[in-house]
C-alpha cells in the first residue's frame, strides 16, 4: 500500500511515523517533507499547496491514500480535487474546511446553532472597529478572519493594545488577505484545552484531551506562535467536561456543518476555554494540531490506518479506538527570534545522543553540505511518553539536553500546569 502525506512539519513527521507502524507496512511518500521525514519516507519536492502537482503525482505513482497535514491545501480544495479524480484522501472538503479558513464563518455557525463560544463583533473598517473598542470594556481578543499560521490572534488587555491590533491587522495588513476582516471577541477566562475528534460525518469519536502552549516564552509570555509544545491527556478536561464537549460542541458542529450543506469528515479540532460557564469554543481547526498531533499519536494504540479507512467508508461507529495508558509530551525547539525573523542554516547536533524512548519529530530541518541544519522557525519536536505527566516531563527535558543549534530556544514549563496543585 502506498500512502502520501502532504506537508513538511512536525505533525506530518508524526503522521508518517504512526502510519509506518501499521501492520500493513505501507510505503510512505511525503510532499514536500523534511530531513527527518526523509529517513522514513520518500520525499517529493511538491509544495503542500500545489494541488495539481500533488494530484498528478498521486495518479502517476498509484497512491492508494493521501493524508493531508496542513490547513491551507484543505481550505483550497485538495480533497475536492482528489475525490473528483476518484482517489482516496483523508480530510474535509473545502466547504467544511472553511470553518478554519474563516473565523467569521465559524462564529456565525456557532451563533446560529447555539454552540457555546465568546460573544463577538465583526469589522472590516478600522474606524468602526476602533469605535467599538472605545465603547466597550477591556480585555478583548482581536482575530484576523483568515489563515495566519496560528499567529493572527492578539490578546489585548488595554484599550491601547486593542486599537493597535486593529491598526496592525486592518490598516498595516500584517496578515495580508487573512486580515480583510477581523473578529473582536469577549475575553474568556479559564484554562485552555484542545479536543480533537475523528468523524465520518455522522459518528464523532474524540481523542484524548490535549493542551497546547502558544506563547513563545515561559509562563505564557511573549507573542503567539504556531505552538511551543503540548501534552496529553489534559487533566483540566474531566470526564464530565469531556462528555459535555462531545455532546454540546463536537457532535453539534458536525451536524451544523451538514445542515449548512458542508458535509464534514476527517479530524475536527475544537480549541477550547474551560470556563466557569463550561467549555467554550475559541477556534476550530480542520486537521491534526501541530504540536498536539505528536503526543496524541504517541499515545494512540489503534492502527491509525484502520481509523482513517473507517472514516472514509463511514464505518467509524464500528471501530474501537484505544489509547496507551500514561501521558505524552512534546517540547518544540525553535530558532532564535521565532516567531519573528530568524536565520536558517544553523547546524543541528546531538540528535544521535537522545535517550531511548524519545522521538524527535522534525518540523523545520534540511540537509546542507551533509549537515543537518535548521530550515524553519519551529525546528524539532522532542516527544516522550511515560506512566504519568510528571515522568513524561522529566523524560522529555532529559531528551533535549544533548541537542543543540545556534540560537535554539524552548519553553521549560511545558506540561507544568498539569502537575500544579489546584487552588
Amino acid at each position: 500500500m502506498k500512502i502520501l502525506v502532504v506537508g513538511s512539519g512536525g505533525r506530518e513527521h508524526a503522521l508518517a511515523w504512526k502510519l509506518k507502524k501499521s501492520p500493513r507496512a505501507p510505503k510512505i511518500f511525503c510532499a514536500p517533507g523534511n530531513a527527518g521525514l526523509a529517513k522514513i519516507a520518500t520525499c517529493v519536492s511538491i509544495p503542500a499547496e500545489d494541488i495539481a502537482g500533488l494530484l498528478n503525482f498521486a495518479r502517476s505513482s498509484r497512491i492508494d491514500l493521501t493524508v493531508v497535514g496542513p490547513e491551507a491545501p484543505l481550505t483550497q480544495g485538495i480533497v475536492d480535487a482528489f475525490m473528483a479524480a476518484g482517489l482516496d484522501i483523508f480530510g474535509p472538503l473545502a466547504s467544511g474546511a472553511a470553518i478554519e479558513g474563516s473565523k467569521v464563518l465559524a462564529k456565525e455557525i456557532m451563533a446560529k446553532y447555539n454552540i457555546p463560544t465568546a460573544s463577538y463583533a465583526v469589522f472590516n473598517e478600522p474606524v468602526k472597529a476602533q469605535k467599538y473598542i472605545l465603547s466597550s470594556s477591556a480585555p478583548w481578543v482581536v482575530k484576523a478572519d483568515g489563515l495566519a499560521a496560528g499567529k493572527g490572534v492578539i490578546v489585548c488587555h488595554t484599550e491601547e493594545q486593542a486599537l493597535q491590533a486593529v491598526q496592525t491587522i486592518l490598516v498595516d495588513k500584517a496578515f495580508g488577505e487573512a486580515g480583510e476582516q477581523i473578529v473582536i471577541e469577549e475575553y474568556l477566562t479559564g484554562e485552555e484545552a484542545s479536543i480533537l475528534a475523528f468523524t465520518d460525518g455522522e459518528e464523532v469519536i474524540p481523542m484524548l484531551a490535549a493542551q497546547d502552549h502558544k506563547p513563545a516564552y515561559d509562563n505564557d509570555t511573549g507573542p503567539n506562535t504556531g505552538g511551543m509544545g503540548a501534552y496529553a491527556p489534559a487533566p483540566v478536561c474531566t470526564p464530565e467536561i469531556f462528555q459535555e464537549v462531545k455532546e454540546k460542541i463536537l457532535l453539534p458542529t458536525v451536524q451544523a456543518l451538514a445542515g449548512e450543506g458542508r458535509p464534514y469528515r476527517g479530524v475536527l479540532y475544537a480549541g477550547l476555554m474551560i470556563t466557569a460557564r463550561g467549555p467554550m469554543v475559541l477556534e476550530y481547526n480542520v486537521r491534526f494540531g501541530d504540536p498536539e498531533a505528536q503526543p496524541l499519536l504517541m499515545l494512540l494504540k489503534t492502527d491509525l490506518l484502520d481509523i482513517i479507512e473507517a472514516v472514509l467508508t463511514k464505518r467509524l461507529a464500528q471501530i474501537n479506538i484505544r489509547w496507551f495508558d500514561g501521558a505524552a509530551i512534546t517540547v518544540v525547539l525553535a530558532s532564535g527570534g521565532y516567531p519573528g525573523a530568524y536565520q536558517k542554516g544553523k547546524i543541528i547536533t546531538g540528535l544521535e545522543q537522545a535517550p531511548e524512548g524519545i522521538e524527535v519529530f522534525h518540523a523545520g530541518t534540511a540537509f546542507k553540505n551533509s549537515h543537518l541544519v535548521t530550515a524553519g522557525g519551529r525546528v524539532l519536536g522532542v516527544t516522550a511518553a511515560a506512566e504519568n505527566i510528571a515522568l513524561a516531563i522529566s523524560k522529555v527535558y532529559a531528551g533535549i539536553k544533548p541537542i543543540h543549534f545556534e540560537g535554539m530556544h524552548y519553553r521549560r514549563d511545558i506540561g507544568r500546569r498539569a502537575i500544579l496543585p489546584k487552588t
